[in-house]
């Protein structure tokens, strides 16, 4: 989808809306928590993305893998930037042929910095002069395909000579074919909108976005501002003259600071707000926080999982819930099905459902041996250590498991102490959600699928526990009709109570709608993730640890005696499953079952 699409759609809703700044980071372990990163951010539902691209192309390759995954894993629309610097035409045309291919559809045309070493910038031999040019190839080469973004200069660019000049060269940008202006940072709002007054004045109607650049170190700041040679009003200098020394200080001064700059743009009529993270998360987060522009997050939710941005899953509505902590795993996995464009979801024994290679096993931030064992314990021997481990994460204490590559979702959160509970009791949660009987659809948990809507949902839980731990599982729901179960261990053993059916566990009614279903439970899909499911105990877990040690057995023993248990609580009026069900099952002593 185009970006310049969304604003229109945004600024006819009256919503502010906001994008973030990403660059590719230098070492493999940045890389891989970027994307984590990136994912966290992605929760607060900006209107898209962007990523730089290194002068001369340098960074092309990873500018192009991050902007591709982000769309295909993370749901959001990709900026990707493409400049002039170091650049052929035929190079250009190249990159915008492997841009198309990964399913990027919108790019910040710049000319770029000069080369690195060079005092001035210069066109290569066989390039382009500006931006202009670039604008004017995309279009020349890909029609109206991509959407484009150009670059605007409240204080003026290093280049200009005159306000006059940067008002024509963002003129002749717009007039090749860009779509809307994302400007470089600045410190006085009152220089920015002056600058969008200049540009209307001659013409220019184009949506202008403004950058914001949140202070969050005195030394980022003074290097920022002195290379870029931004404008800083003396009331800021003043201001972080006496604190330059305490880092937190000079943060806290810069979510104050940039939450009151974009409270004065929102007043004065921006459409949104594009923020330059610098790869950091917590001064963004806060400013957006501080303002409140981040508390309509939940209408902007087409869904409650991420769907992703791949032109070829744009039916894709309805996705069992196993999944719902490990959404990479089941986009690969489903890569290649043929029943997304009809969108709804097909049968789990679909020979279309991919085998998962063990390379997917290990997408996970803390891939080495250290980091996970420094997560998950250095050397467990007793499987209440693992309980521990479980309760931990759901308490927020550890941000991921092997079966959750993030911290738990806000509407588990509300459940958080039940979980925590149960966790130490021996049912070890990878998924689970409280039940919804008509929440509003903006609400912050629950909320999903726009303006107007009410949302519902069964309560469900998904563990691990002993064969001992099944058996009192079982006998609790023996007096609980509505409750369904299906229990699997590693080898395939089945117990259940319930249809072979799929069975909707969210729905949502919006206006001018159908009724969407958007997560399910599906029989066939359990046993298919059963095998990933146990999979991670030995992958993941285990390989943490020495082969011959003690840690290591047990985690096997975990995998080979354990069951892998779901249950449905059909009755999404009433609350049993975390009220009654819990406290009946954890009131058995578990030394009646010889535990």
């Amino acid at each position: 989808m185009k970006i310049i699409e969304k604003i229109k759609h945004a600024e006819a809703q009256k919503q502010v809306f906001y994008s973030f700044e990403f660059f590719p980071p230098k070492t493999a372990a940045g890389v891989e928590n970027l994307h984590l990163r990136m994912e966290r951010m992605a929760a607060l539902e900006p209107l898209f993305i962007d990523v730089t691209w290194g002068a001369g192309g340098s960074t092309s390759e990873l500018t192009l893998a991050i902007s591709a995954a982000a769309q295909k894993y993370l749901g959001v629309q990709v900026l990707m930037h493409l400049t002039c610097t170091g650049m052929t035409v035929e190079q250009v045309k190249e990159a915008l042929i492997k841009a198309r291919e990964a399913g990027i559809q919108n790019i910040l045309a710049l000319r770029g910095d000069p080369s690195k070493g060079s005092a001035a910038w210069e066109a290569v031999t066989g390039g382009l002069a500006n931006a202009a040019e670039l604008v004017k190839l995309i279009r020349e080469e890909h029609g109206d395909y991509f959407g484009i973004a150009v670059a605007g200069h409240p204080e003026g660019h290093i280049d200009s000579t005159s306000t006059e000049q940067e008002l024509l060269h963002l003129k002749d940008k717009l007039a090749a074919g860009a779509d809307f202006v994302i400007t470089q940072f600045f410190y006085d709002p009152a220089a920015f909108l002056t600058y969008v007054e200049h540009c209307r004045a001659v013409g220019i109607t184009a949506p202008i976005i403004p950058g914001i650049m949140p202070i969050q170190s005195y030394t980022a700041f003074k290097l920022m501002t002195d290379y870029c040679k931004t404008k800083v009003p003396l009331a800021i200098r003043e201001a972080l003259e006496p604190i330059k020394d305490n880092d937190e200080a000079v943060r806290a001064y810069g979510v104050t600071l940039g939450a009151d700059m974009c409270r004065a743009l929102v007043r004065a009529g921006v459409p949104g707000l594009h923020f330059y993270t610098l790869n950091l998360e917590v001064a963004v987060t806060n400013i957006l926080k501080a303002t409140g522009y981040s508390e309509s997050a939940a209408l902007r939710r087409a869904y409650p999982w991420r769907p992703s941005s791949d032109a070829r899953r744009a039916s894709e509505d309805v996705r069992p819930i196993h999944w719902a902590n490990r959404p990479h795993s089941y986009i690969a996995r489903t890569e290649v099905w043929d029943e997304f464009p009809n969108g709804r979801w097909g049968d789990g024994r679909s020979p279309a459902f991919g085998q998962l290679s063990d390379s997917h096993f290990y997408r996970f931030a803390a891939g080495s041996r250290e980091d996970r064992r420094g997560l998950w314990g250095e050397a467990p021997i007793e499987e209440s250590e693992i309980y521990e481990v479980f309760a931990a994460y759901v308490e927020g204490k550890i941000p991921a498991l092997p079966w959750s590559e993030s911290p738990l979702h806000l509407e588990s959160a509300l459940i958080r102490a039940r979980l925590a509970r149960i966790n130490r009791a021996g049912y070890l949660t990878i998924n689970s959600q409280p039940r919804a009987n008509g929440e509003k659809s903006d609400d912050a948990a629950f909320g999903w699928g726009g303006p107007g809507g009410r949302v519902y949902q069964k309560a469900y839980v998904e563990f691990f526990t002993s064969p001992e731990g099944l058996e009192r599982v079982l006998s609790v729901c023996e007096g609980r009709p509505h409750l369904s179960y299906y229990a699997v261990d590693a080898e395939g053993d089945c117990r259940s109570r319930g249809g072979r059916g799929t069975t909707a566990l969210t729905w949502g009614v919006f206006p001018d709608k159908e009724v969407l279903q958007p997560t399910i439970f599906d029989v066939e899909t359990f046993l298919v993730w059963r095998n990933e499911a146990f999979n991670l105990w030995t992958h993941l877990w285990a390989t943490a640890y020495l082969e011959d040690s003690r840690s290591a057995a047990l985690l096997h023993d975990v995998h080979d005696t354990y069951y892998l248990v779901a249950i449905i609580d059909n009755d999404f009026f009433q609350d049993d499953l975390w009220e009654g069900f819990i406290d009946d099952l954890l009131a058995i002593p578990a030394a009646a079952n010889g535990t």
